[in-house]
């Protein structure tokens, strides 16, 4: 790409806004010239407005310090100064709706991380190796925004990329049912030990509003473009339990599958393995090269060890074996900030562009 895009992040001083500042630090594509936030933080400099708040492990990338946080209210403003937004705003989720529409209706592109629109009829929710084709509904919504350039588009909950995937690359075995328990981090919550002591040693069995996306959001997933909205699949059924566990980064999965046909372990690693998509084709800049990887060693994956597979934008595997009461269960790791929630949006936003959905203005 000769010239960057102008890209404005929305929410800019939370945790996925610090993740989406930190991913996009050497974007070849991609320039953040624009941060917004809450009233309190605009007129401030970015590096002011975060203060001792920057949860990152890496430093502030200069940047972004000197930026003059603009009000997110703003919307006219801010849509002036960018081609695109990414949106992590912290609000109810009617004033999420309301605000990523308002910034559509000014023709700039919304690729938000927010679950406010998640189930919209006409906003492609996707994981790019997964679900590209449900970007054909953006040309439905435009008519129903009256725009020709803007729009919404969304990313999955963080909590579902450690099965979804490995479900997809078994498709043709007929996953029907599905027991899924995650083991979620706490920067799920926005949080880090120092602001969240009480979970150092500790395991609360409840992640509000968690099970339910984690059991609807795939058949979304796995929906079908119908009438110019997304219609969701009705197989396989899944039902889970969300708990947080005390760690940092990394939500883990423990799945149980049964299956309309039945595969040998030998064929259900070779999907896994195997198993591509349009971002590794087209070789986008933030695509790993494997999306999955298996594991043979019986106490792997390992939020330490594994949970930065691919640079975080990889999910990891293990310990598939036969089951007694279902056909097989395994376990699934995947990075919640990074795959699951900035790195995932950049990844929709990349090819996007790549598509043709996101241009200069």
């Amino acid at each position: 790409m000769e010239k960057k895009l102008r890209v404005g992040i929305l929410g800019a001083t939370g945790m996925v806004g610090q993740r989406f500042i930190s991913l996009l630090e050497d974007h070849p594509w991609f320039q953040v010239v624009t941060v917004a936030a809450s009233a309190r933080s605009a007129g401030k400099t970015y590096e002011e407005a975060v203060g001792d708040r920057w949860k990152m492990t890496s430093p502030m990338p200069e940047a972004v310090k000197k930026l003059v946080v603009m009000n997110v209210a703003e919307v006219e403003k801010v849509a002036s100064t960018v081609d695109f937004v990414f949106s992590a705003v912290d609000m109810t989720k009617d004033e999420i709706r309301a605000i990523e529409e308002a910034y559509a209706k000014t023709e700039t592109p919304v690729v938000s991380n927010n679950s406010a629109h998640r189930w919209t009829p006409d906003v492609p929710m996707v994981i790019p190796e997964i679900n590209p084709e449900h970007f054909a509904v953006i040309p439905f919504q435009r008519k129903r925004l009256g725009t020709t350039r803007g729009f919404v588009a969304v990313k999955p909950n963080c909590s579902i990329q450690s099965y979804t995937p490995a479900l997809t690359a078994w498709k043709e075995f007929e996953p029907y049912e599905v027991v899924a328990t995650t083991y979620q981090a706490i920067s799920g919550a926005g949080k880090t030990f120092k602001d969240w002591p009480e979970m150092a040693e500790n395991i609360i069995p409840y992640i509000g509003g968690e099970e339910e996306k984690s059991e609807q959001e795939p058949l979304r997933i796995w929906g079908t473009l119908e009438g110019g909205v997304i219609v969701k699949a009705k197989e396989p059924v899944i039902t889970c339990q969300c708990i947080r566990v005390p760690v940092l980064n990394g939500h883990t999965a423990a799945v149980f599958v049964k299956f309309r046909k039945k595969p040998s372990k030998e064929q259900l690693i070779e999907k896994l393995v195997s198993f591509k998509g349009l971002p590794q084709e087209l070789n986008l800049p933030s695509a790993p090269e494997q999306f999955i990887q298996y594991m043979e060693e019986d106490d792997r994956p390992q939020v330490t060890l594994d949970v930065d597979f691919g640079k975080g934008m990889g999910v990891s595997i293990g310990r598939l074996r036969e089951d007694t009461v279902y056909d097989w269960k395994f376990v699934g790791l995947s990075h919640n900030t990074v795959r699951g929630a900035a790195g995932g949006a950049v990844l929709c936003a990349e090819l996007l562009t790549e598509q043709g959905y996101i241009t200069h203005k």
